[in-house]
């Protein structure tokens, strides 16, 4: 891998796993994921967080590397989740003299994972409290579950870096050539979304700080541009929609509910839809399906009748949707269903648990397969859902 530079002061010593295919047991990763880890040189080393098990082995061998024999004065600890705080027992047994520096959640949650005595080795900061290492300041502030409720964010007041914890991370291996906002977006929204209002406060607090360069613990280090990434986090935080378009999610069975949807999408575009994409929630990625359904203005849902309720995976869909805090949306329904049509109501009756829900008329039903009367149904539902309203 080619070297990240960041600074003279400030190393990255994190490395990319691209082997694993799937992130917390159900976020597919085609292009691997990147577990970053940063050391500060100075008067005192300083290293920002450790990383996961599957990359234990490089990311030593890059520490090492870059201390050239000297030893680390401090961990810092943004998060306690496991792949970024797997290898804490290996560095403590490794510096005996290091110390740990977190917040009163920080070290309650540490003994819940590690034996380690840590009354001896413990920094606790509070917020805005400030750790000189020599030519750099560590500042440190709350942001409380983003997406934990220990996590914190570290400010280096003389490089004006911003070391963001889960904050500005992304899927995929350090080096992937992609583009940022989509994966960015998934991770976000599978990840972070449920808690916009709180990281509405965090980018509060980071609007009062100069920041040259945001450094995540997943993704690529943010150099340029810094007020493109910032203004997605405000926009997906307050849960608006990003694009003008419709997102068209489906839960068929047999394949007639997918034909419907194929039919209406064709309707839309022919009436001038700038964007209509569809999604097959049986069959393709959870969480590809959870950006698109944040990323669009418009949606529809159509789903067949299962029990006399709804086929499982959309209302999988929208019980994570309901989970994320899902609002501000307008919303069409095509329920299908051979003799007693269900799909829609239940729909109806998770939709109406969600803030600012546009639900609009008419809710189209089909019987099994789609006839040709059918088709003025979705005709209209295509002109209601196209209507330059808000909600």
């Amino acid at each position: 891998m080619k070297e990240i530079e960041i600074s003279e002061g400030i190393r990255y010593i994190g490395a990319s796993d691209r082997e694993t295919k799937v992130f917390e047991s159900q976020y597919h990763i085609p292009n691997g994921m990147a577990y970053n880890s940063y050391l500060i040189k100075d008067e005192k080393n300083v290293v920002m967080d450790t990383v996961d098990k599957h990359v234990t082995n490089q990311w030593i061998s890059n520490l090492e590397k870059e201390l050239n024999g000297e030893k680390v004065d401090y961990l810092v600890i943004s998060h306690m989740e496991p792949d970024h705080t797997y290898n804490i027992g290996l560095l403590c047994n490794k510096y005996p003299n290091m110390k740990i520096v977190g917040n009163a959640m920080t070290f309650r949650m540490l003994t819940n994972f590690f034996d380690i005595n840590i009354e001896e080795r413990k920094v606790e900061i509070k917020e805005a409290d400030t750790l000189n290492i020599g030519k750099h300041t560590l500042q440190f502030f709350m942001a409380p579950m983003v997406h934990w409720p220990e996590v914190m964010v570290t400010y280096e007041q003389t490089e004006k870096v911003l070391f963001s914890a889960d904050g500005f991370g992304k899927f995929g291996a350090i080096d992937t050539d992609e583009d940022w906002a989509c994966e960015a977006r998934r991770y976000y929204f599978g990840i972070v979304g449920k808690y916009g209002e709180q990281v509405q406060g965090l980018l509060k607090k980071a609007s009062n700080l100069e920041i040259n360069t945001i450094c995540p613990l997943h993704g690529p280090i943010l150099k340029e541009n810094l007020e493109y990434y910032i203004n997605k986090y405000d926009i997906w935080s307050k849960y608006e929609p990003e694009d003008d378009g419709v997102f068209i999610a489906v839960a068929s069975i047999y394949g007639n509910t997918m034909e419907v949807a194929q039919k209406v999408a064709q309707i839309l575009e022919e009436k001038g839809a700038k964007k209509v994409t569809i999604t097959d929630l049986a069959r393709d990625d959870f969480a590809e399906a959870m950006e698109d359904a944040f990323r669009y203005d418009k949606v529809i849902l159509a789903a067949s009748t299962y029990n006399m309720s709804v086929f499982p995976p959309m209302r999988q869909f929208l019980t994570n949707l309901k989970e994320r805090n899902y609002q501000k949306r307008k919303i069409g329904i095509i329920e299908n269903g051979t003799w007693a049509p269900a799909a829609g109501k239940c729909i109806k009756e998770i939709l109406e648990q969600m803030k600012e829900i546009e639900i609009v008329e008419p809710m189209v039903t089909i019987k099994s397969k789609m006839k040709n009367q059918d088709i003025a149904s979705l005709e209209q539902l295509a002109d209601v859902i196209l209507k330059e309203e808000k909600i």
